[in-house]
């Protein structure tokens, strides 16, 4: 017989040295395995910012701070100026973040803030502080009308952007929309325009100037983006100069060539969209004159026919059918050689039962001379 073992079925074991004192079996997969080791924490790991194209950022929102700080002291003037010097710093930070290769999520949206206070808050504040405030209800309602536009635009640009086409803008850019508003307080105070005479009508133009400004923000009136130059692609000589006009006229009359640039900028998207719609339109009527020439014209038999039909007083046959059909008779009697007046009669030819067969190229001898009658008469 044999030997029966008395030994006793293997039991977990308790680890007694290791990382981790757990109880483990290999004969017994249903015991729990529970892991007693100190949990390890890793540090975050922290995110920096690029402080080139920030440091732009920063700059365009200094200035528009300092536009509003301005206007309240009452130095229009010095806040129309720091609005444009904040759109160069503001044109000037994306152009660095994509040449640097800097962008970044931080970046775009302390932009949008920055645009928000330097092209919507303050352009509002220094029209309103400088002849808005004399309108009443109706100065402080446009200026929130083109705060709230400014608004808008941002938040509809930062939603967009992916959507859009790149080379055009939906709606005036605030930068833009800020332009004009700060180029009419530029070009009124250089010229002096600040007597209570003045003043009683300037201050509805700086209103229409503002109210079209917002209303342009929140259109969707395409603006060329400029996006599409390329500055590392040559260009004509002829560029060049015109590049130096422009620096020499602005040197020249800063007030006059700013707010003259932005007003045609302005106006541009209307006429291009004008021009667009007009483009459109044209096309449209083209194809549909297409599609009509291409269209299969009705049977004029047919329709004849069903004409006759419905109309039992025509006879079944109108008249210009008739005439066709005459018309059709005579050309095939032509061809067969046959006269005008009608079928021959078979008793001239001496053939009582069928008639005498068709030449068809008949000779010459067969009719009589022309001189022989003559001197028979």
């Amino acid at each position: 017989m044999a030997k029966r073992s008395h030994a006793l079925p293997d039991r977990p074991r308790l680890r007694r040295f290791g990382r981790s004192n757990a109880l483990e079996s290999a004969s017994t997969p249903d015991v729990a395995v529970f892991d007693m080791s100190l949990p390890t924490f890793s540090r975050p790991r922290r995110r920096g910012i690029y402080i080139l194209p920030n440091l732009f950022t920063t700059a365009a929102l200094f200035c528009g701070y300092f536009a509003i700080v301005q206007a309240m002291n009452g130095r229009y003037e010095a806040a129309a100026i720091a609005i444009f010097v904040a759109m160069v710093f503001d044109g000037l930070d994306g152009r660095i973040a994509r040449l640097t290769g800097t962008q970044s999520e931080f970046g775009a949206q302390y932009d949008s803030l920055s645009d928000m206070v330097c092209f919507g808050a303050a352009p509002a504040l220094v029209v309103y502080e400088w002849a808005l405030i004399n309108l009443g209800k109706v100065g402080w309602i446009v200026s929130f009308v083109y705060c709230a536009g400014a608004a808008l635009r941002l938040a509809r640009f930062n939603t967009n952007i992916d959507i859009v086409d790149k080379r055009f803008f939906q709606g005036l850019p605030s930068p833009a929309a800020a332009a004009l508003i700060a180029g009419t307080v530029w070009l009124s105070i250089d010229n002096e325009l600040t007597s209570p005479d003045d003043m009683a009508w300037l201050r509805w133009v700086a209103c229409l100037v503002t109210f079209f400004a917002g209303i342009s923000m929140v259109s969707n009136v395409p603006y060329w983006s400029g996006k599409s130059i390329n500055l590392r692609k040559s260009v004509p000589f002829i560029v060049v100069i015109a590049l130096v006009l422009a620096f020499a006229l602005g040197a020249f009359y800063p007030p006059g060539t700013f707010f003259g640039l932005f007003v045609a900028y302005a106006l541009s998207g209307y006429l291009y969209a004008g021009w667009r719609w007009r483009r459109q339109r044209q096309a449209a009527l083209a194809a549909r004159e297409q599609a009509e020439s291409f269209a299969p014209e009705p049977d004029a038999r047919a329709a004849g026919i069903a004409d006759a039909d419905t109309s039992p007083e025509d006879g079944g046959i109108s008249e210009e059918d008739e005439a066709s059909e005459k018309e059709d008779e005579d050309d095939r009697a032509s061809e067969s050689g046959e006269p005008d007046g009608g079928e021959e009669d078979p008793s001239e030819d001496g053939d009582t039962g069928a008639s005498a067969p068709e030449d068809d190229d008949p000779h010459p001898e067969d009719f009589p001379d022309e001189d022989a009658l003559l001197s028979r008469k």
